[in-house]
């Protein structure tokens, strides 16, 4: 599979040099359209959303916190 992708990239940049030394030449004979298309009519949904409702505040509070001892370690 990879010989064959190796082989195939390498075609590839024969063809493009190719093209870009003006061997090959690729010239267009008709211009493109796109196609036409009508639209009518038509209506956007209509949701009827119920969300949910968060109060957010703040409560001063006295928190106890450990004393922590620190000693050095004989050395």
């Amino acid at each position: 599979m990879r010989g064959f992708l190796a082989l195939l990239g390498v075609v590839v940049l024969i063809i493009a040099g190719l093209m870009i030394f003006q061997v090959i030449g690729i010239p267009q004979t008709q211009q493109g359209a796109l196609p036409q298309v009508k639209i009518e009519g038509g209506q956007v949904p209509k949701f009827d959303v119920e969300v949910g409702k968060v109060d957010v505040g703040t409560v001063n509070r006295t928190v106890a916190v450990p004393t922590v001892n620190v000693e050095k370690a004989p050395q």
